[in-house]
Formats: C-alpha cells, sequence, structure tokens
C-alpha cells in the first residue's frame, strides 16, 4: 500500500541545497558575469545623453558632473535625427544591404555545409574548409588594402584587364552603382567560412543510422538531404536568422568604411548607414546627445527586431524559438 506524502514533506524533497558544484561553477561564472557588467551593463547608463543636451561646465569639471548639470532635451535628439535630410537614406541602405547580406550569407553558407558534409575525400573537406574560413580572421582595414589594389583607377588589376581587352577603366571609387554588389560579395566572402563551420557542426551531430536507414530503403543522397540534413540543421539555421534579425539595425562598419576608402561624397547615398553616420557625427561639431539619440534608436530596433523574430518563430514553429 503506497503511503502519500505530505505536501510539506515533498515541497522539501523539491528543495535544492546549495552544493560544493554550485559554489565551483559560480566561481568560474563570475569573471564572465563581471565582464558583462562593466562593459555590457554599466555603461548602458549613458543612454541618458540621448535625452541630454549634454554640455561642458564651465570649470574642467568631469563627465558625471557635466552629464547631470546639462539641461534635459527630452525627444529633442530624437526629432533632430528623425527629421534630419539622411535618416530615409541612412534607413533603407541599413535594412536593404542587411537583408540582403543576411539571405545571400545563409543560402552560401548552407550549400557550402551541405557540398562539404558529402565530399568523400575528407582530408580535401577540411582544406578547403581551412581556406573557406580564413577570410573570417582578416581586418576589414587588410581586406581595404586587397579592394583598393583590385579597384585603384591607375593601377588596378581589373582597369588593367579591361584597358588590355580595349575597354575603359572604370574609375571605381566614383560609380556607385557597383558598390552594392562590391559589398554584398565581400561581406559573403568573409563571412561564408564562419557560418559553414556552424552548419557543419550542427550536420555532424546527426545520427548516422538516420542515413543508414535511409541507405537501406533506397533513398538518394538528394531525398537524404532533403528529409534529413535539411530538418537537422532546421534549429541551427532559426537561431542564426533570429540572431541575425537582431542587427539588421546595424552595419559592418569596416566594411561601409574601410572598403570604401572612408566613403567618399561620390558615394555617399549608397554606401552610408547608421553606424558610419554616427561616426561622422562624432568627428564633426554634432552635439554629442544626437549622436546618441540615433545610437539609442539602434538598439531599440535591434531588441525590437530579435523579439519580433522570435514570435514569429514561435508561432510557425515553438519548438525552435529561443525565448
Amino acid at each position: 500500500m503506497e503511503t502519500k506524502k505530505s505536501p510539506g514533506l515533498m515541497a522539501k524533497v523539491r528543495r535544492k541545497r546549495w552544493t560544493k558544484d554550485d559554489t565551483e561553477l559560480t566561481l568560474l561564472s563570475l569573471p564572465t558575469l563581471l565582464w558583462y557588467l562593466i562593459f555590457s551593463y554599466l555603461p548602458m547608463f549613458g543612454v541618458v545623453i540621448a535625452f541630454k543636451e549634454y554640455k561642458l561646465a564651465p570649470g574642467g569639471h568631469a563627465f558625471l558632473y557635466n552629464l547631470f548639470a546639462s539641461d534635459w532635451a527630452g525627444f529633442k535628439n530624437f526629432k533632430y535625427f528623425f527629421t534630419s535630410n539622411s535618416f530615409f537614406m541612412l534607413l533603407r541602405n541599413t535594412i536593404l544591404y542587411n537583408i540582403a547580406f543576411i539571405i545571400i550569407s545563409a543560402t552560401v553558407a548552407v550549400g557550402g555545409a551541405l557540398m562539404l558534409s558529402n565530399m568523400r575525400n575528407k582530408r580535401g573537406s577540411k582544406v578547403y574548409q581551412t581556406m573557406m574560413f580564413l577570410p573570417y580572421f582578416m581586418s576589414w582595414v587588410v581586406v581595404s588594402y586587397f579592394v583598393y589594389a583590385l579597384l585603384t583607377p591607375e593601377k588596378g588589376y581589373l582597369n588593367g584587364i579591361i584597358t588590355a581587352l580595349g575597354g575603359n577603366p572604370v574609375m571605381w571609387y566614383q560609380e556607385k552603382k557597383y558598390w552594392p554588389f562590391i559589398l554584398v560579395i565581400l561581406n559573403t566572402w568573409k563571412g561564408m567560412g564562419y557560418g559553414m563551420v556552424m552548419y557543419l557542426a550542427s550536420i555532424t551531430g546527426i545520427d548516422p543510422s538516420l542515413y543508414e536507414a535511409a541507405v537501406m530503403d533506397g533513398a538518394t543522397k538528394k531525398q537524404q538531404m532533403r528529409h534529413i540534413t535539411l530538418p537537422g540543421i532546421k534549429p541551427v539555421f532559426i537561431m542564426m536568422l533570429i540572431l541575425d534579425c537582431g542587427k539588421i539595425f546595424n552595419s559592418d562598419f569596416g566594411l561601409f568604411y574601410q572598403v570604401t576608402g572612408g566613403i567618399p561624397q561620390s558615394l555617399y547615398t549608397t554606401v552610408s548607414t547608421f553606424d558610419t553616420y554616427v561616426y561622422n557625427a562624432i568627428q564633426s561639431t554634432a552635439p554629442i546627445g544626437q549622436t546618441a539619440a540615433a545610437s539609442f534608436f539602434q538598439a531599440i530596433c535591434s531588441c525590437g527586431m530579435i523579439l519580433l523574430a522570435n514570435w514569429v518563430v514561435s508561432k510557425l514553429d515553438n519548438e525552435n524559438r529561443i525565448i
């Protein structure tokens, strides 16, 4: 005959005691916690600048004194940013470039991972994987020199090929129609190795017995890929997609500023984004409150996009949401 435990006793059983393992894990996580507190949460106090008319008080006081002594501006800095002539151009460029980056990079990364995973020569697969991953470690400053060597009007390699074939040299840094394609190609080239490694790791984690059973049932490589591999990497794909949606209002500063040579005036309307706008505003005499308002707008939109993307995923496939 079973004896029923009292609710109080069951609560005591469920209650977990602090153990030695908990202490060790807490100490191990302490450096990471401190890092996030100092470099991620403490700087968030600076968002106050976006609502202030920040001015230096006479007397050589410190930053905090000047911040508290400055007058409140309310949403004046945001209004100036939203009504500026550049806002819609920056919004268009930032969003459209990121949408192109997400679609093309994800397609190339998944396709490359599928091809490498199906290679019979595993040593060759490792070599190709390493070669494709190397550009990810290169700085955009280094990449910009390679791009300049290719596109410089006087002695660039591309213009040398064009003139050798009887064509006229192209002034690449003055022709804005080419740069959307150049930036998309460079972003895909530099990031595809990292994406492929992520998806290859996911493919490696798929149970090999599923492929063995599929072969016994007479499934072709295409059918195995469709019914086993793609569903197996689906959780990673959705997670990467949600995280990429969180960066849709941000841009890679090195790609847009360094590669274009500091964004010349001839390319301004084509390659300018929110990040380059903030950088140029800091370098100019613009009030720091307006610059902070632009950065705060990016942060709020990025957070909102992650929540929105996660909500959409929860409605379509609740098991793969991340929040």
